[in-house]
């Protein structure tokens, strides 16, 4: 019992000694004034801890993190001695004392949380540092230049600063460094399209009409997942140009045969290249995948341009055909007409000669008959190696220079992060 009354002595003697030195702290203290008010310049340290990130929006063009945003400075004012080294103070003290107002310049919005309290660290060093902390969800704009879409890469910025003191009053700069000062642990990121392959830091002067602003500015960079892609658009486009050039080696009598598979490759390409464009936002102009898919629908178009050829030559050698064999049998009519003459000529004269002449019309009259549609088209013969190395070569060119252009931007923003 003598043990536990001299603990409950000591802790009250302890708390009625930080309720002496909070109520000393705030006797003539204005919080209106910011510290060094008068001459002096705040700097304001801040670091960022991100607790989650995304989702990242192609169509908004924006982000969403969940952080913990950390300011620290000095108030010369806020000095004590005590036992206590560091006041650990929950919310309701920040009202009380000045603290800096920071806003997020190209946020869309930000969410303060407040659940089951405002979620907030105060807290009060002896010599007057003040550690500032709070829970945030900030969704910002990120432009996008999408000219190299799926394999594109972007740097997100989050910009920071005070809106209403200048450069001249308040200064922020990073708490850890420009490399320490923002954490993203890996099981924090919550994306499924993207990989955040890292983020630099920077630090800006705003100019405005109003005067000169300490920015800070974090750039996340981002690149983007590849598979998605891959297994929803680019293999079945490969696919379905494959599947068109099967008609060259369809017999080019089988009209019906051909003339489907061509309409309904077409068809299926538009369909492709229409879901393919509903996650994007209506940019004005044209993506690696719009690229891809021109390609991709040039071919296909082509071989059914490309039977339309054949069965148009085939017809015109059929008439040409006709038009001889039509010729021939009138010739043909023409020379037995004129034998007929002669022979009845050579009957009346040489009766015996008459047994020969049903040889002779037999051998005369003999003609063979020509296909008009048979074999295969020579145009064929060349479609079935051209169309094939044609795409080939294609998909070597684009593959290799947006592919390379993907490594290169990797490598640019990690030599950024290494500096």
């Amino acid at each position: 019992c003598i043990c536990l009354g001299s603990v409950f002595g000591i802790e009250k003697i302890y708390s009625d000694n930080i309720t002496l030195i909070l109520d000393r702290l705030l006797d003539g203290y204005d919080n209106r004034l910011r510290p060094g008010s008068g001459g002096g310049v705040t700097e304001v340290k801040t670091d960022i801890f991100v607790t989650s990130f995304g989702p990242v929006s192609d169509v908004e063009m924006e982000y969403t993190m969940d952080m913990f945003f950390r300011q620290m400075w000095v108030d010369e004012r806020l000095k004590f001695e005590g036992p206590p080294e560091v006041l650990r103070l929950n919310n309701r003290m920040v009202d009380k004392i000045w603290t800096p107002d920071t806003f997020f310049q190209n946020s869309r919005k930000s969410i303060s949380h407040n659940t089951t309290t405002p979620n907030k660290l105060f807290r009060i060093m002896q010599n007057g540092t003040v550690l500032y902390t709070m829970r945030l969800t900030i969704g910002a704009e990120c432009p996008m230049r999408l000219m190299d879409f799926p394999m594109d890469a972007h740097s997100c910025p989050l910009r920071f600063g005070s809106y209403a003191y200048t450069s001249s009053e308040i200064l922020f700069t990073w708490r850890k460094g420009p490399v320490a000062s923002v954490e993203c642990p890996a099981e924090s990121m919550s994306l499924l399209q993207y990989d955040l392959v890292g983020q630099t830091l920077s630090s800006e002067i705003f100019k405005s009409n109003t005067g000169h602003y300490s920015v800070q500015v974090v750039h996340f960079h981002l690149k983007r997942k590849l598979g998605y892609y891959l297994i929803q658009t680019y293999v079945p486009l490969i696919m379905v140009v494959v599947l068109s050039q099967v008609s060259f080696w369809i017999n080019k009598e089988s009209v019906p045969a051909r003339t489907v598979a061509g309409i309904t490759t077409v068809l299926t390409m538009t369909t492709l290249s229409i879901s393919a464009r509903q996650s994007l936002p209506k940019v004005a102009y044209a993506t690696a995948m719009d690229w891809f898919i021109a390609v991709c629908f040039a071919f296909v178009a082509s071989a059914l341009v490309e039977f339309a050829a054949v069965n148009y030559f085939a017809t015109l050698q059929a008439n040409r055909l006709k038009k001889q064999k039509a010729r021939r049998e009138r010739f043909e009519v023409l020379d037995t007409g004129n034998l007929k003459r002669r022979n009845h000529s050579v009957c009346r004269s040489e009766p015996g000669e008459a047994s020969r002449v049903p040889i002779f019309l037999q051998q005369g009259s003999a003609f063979p008959q020509i296909p008009q549609l048979a074999g295969t088209s020579p145009i064929d013969k060349y479609a079935r190696i051209l169309f094939p190395l044609a795409f080939a070569l294609f998909n070597l060119v684009y593959w290799y220079i947006y592919l390379a252009k993907d490594t290169m931007e990797i490598a640019r923003y990690t030599s950024h992060i290494q500096l």
